[in-house]
C-alpha cells in the first residue's frame, strides 16, 4: 500500500465497496423469526383481502429463518382469520413437530417439496384464484402482459397431476410423490399453474411471494380481458427482467398499502 498512488488506492477502495454492495444486493438480510411471524399473519390477511385466497382452502407458508429444513404454515383455517397462535411447524417431510389436536392442510406437501427442491425459496403461496384457472385448462398460456407481472416467465409452467398420479386423484397434492412432481414442474420459475386447481407463487421472502401471488391474479385478469379484444402483445424477456428488478426494489410500497387495507377489513391480529 505504501508504494501505491492515491489514484490506485482510491480505485481499490471503490472496487472493494462495489463488490460489497453487489454481494449485499445478492444476499438480502434474512428476516428474524419475529419479523417473519408478523409478515406471515399480515400476508394471510392481505391475500384474503385482495381476493387471492378468498376461500378457506388456500395457504401461505414460510421457511424457518433458524432451520432451512423446517417451515411454518397455519393450521387449516381461512387466511382472513389467521393469527400467530395458528402457526404450526413442519419438517420437509410434511410432518408436524407439534400437531396436538389441530387440523392441518392436506396440501402441505406442496410447500414441503418445493422447499426441499428450492433452497432459495423462503415463502410459498397456494391459491385457487378463479382468474388463473382458465389458463390451466384451455391451452392458452399465462404470459406477462402487465409491467407489474414482469416476474412471470414467458410461459408459466403448468402442472398436470395425471402425469404424476394417474387419472383417479382427488386433484389435491396431498402426498410427497405429488409434491415432488409439482416442484419439478415449477423448476426455477416463480409461479406454477395447477390444471383445474389453482397456482403456486414462490419468493425469497413472504412479501415477495405475496406480491407475486397478487400480481399473478391481476396479470391473469388483464390477459383474459385483452384476449377478448384481439391479439395481445406480451412483455419480452428483457422488459420482464428489468421491470421485475424495479418492482422487487419497491415491493414494500405495495405491502404498506395492502397491509393498511387488510387490517382495516379483518379482525385483530
Amino acid at each position: 500500500m505504501k508504494n501505491m498512488s492515491r489514484a490506485a488506492i482510491a480505485a481499490l477502495i471503490a472496487l472493494s465497496l462495489g463488490a460489497a454492495s453487489s454481494a449485499a444486493q445478492q444476499a438480502p438480510r434474512q428476516a428474524t423469526m419475529a419479523e417473519s411471524i408478523e409478515d406471515f399473519v399480515v400476508g394471510n390477511r392481505i391475500l384474503a383481502d385482495q381476493g387471492v385466497i378468498a376461500d378457506g382452502f388456500g395457504h401461505l407458508s414460510f421457511r424457518s429463518p433458524a432451520d432451512p429444513g423446517r417451515f411454518f404454515m397455519a393450521r387449516a383455517r381461512g387466511a382472513a382469520m389467521v393469527t400467530a397462535d395458528d402457526i404450526m411447524e413442519f419438517g420437509l417431510d410434511g410432518r408436524p413437530l407439534d400437531q396436538r389436536d389441530r387440523r392441518m392442510f392436506g396440501e402441505r406437501f406442496i410447500h414441503a417439496e418445493i422447499y426441499k427442491a428450492r433452497p432459495d425459496i423462503m415463502a410459498i403461496v397456494h391459491s385457487h384464484a378463479p382468474s388463473v384457472l382458465p389458463f390451466g385448462v384451455t391451452g392458452t398460456p399465462l404470459r406477462p402482459v402487465s409491467h407489474m407481472g414482469g416476474f412471470l416467465p414467458q410461459t408459466v409452467p403448468l402442472f398436470e397431476i395425471r402425469e404424476a398420479g394417474g387419472n383417479d386423484t382427488s386433484m389435491l397434492v396431498n402426498n410427497p410423490v405429488l409434491g415432488a412432481a409439482l416442484a419439478r414442474t415449477l423448476g426455477a420459475a416463480p409461479v406454477v399453474l395447477m390444471r383445474g386447481h389453482g397456482f403456486n407463487a414462490v419468493g425469497s421472502s413472504i412479501r415477495q411471494a405475496v406480491f407475486r401471488a397478487v400480481y399473478t391474479d391481476l396479470n391473469a385478469r388483464i390477459l383474459a380481458d385483452a384476449l377478448r379484444m384481439g391479439s395481445v402483445t406480451t412483455l419480452n424477456e428483457s422488459e420482464a427482467r428489468k421491470v421485475a428488478e424495479t418492482n422487487d426494489a419497491a415491493l414494500d410500497r405495495s405491502w404498506e398499502v395492502w397491509r393498511f387495507k387488510a387490517l382495516a377489513n379483518t379482525p385483530k391480529l
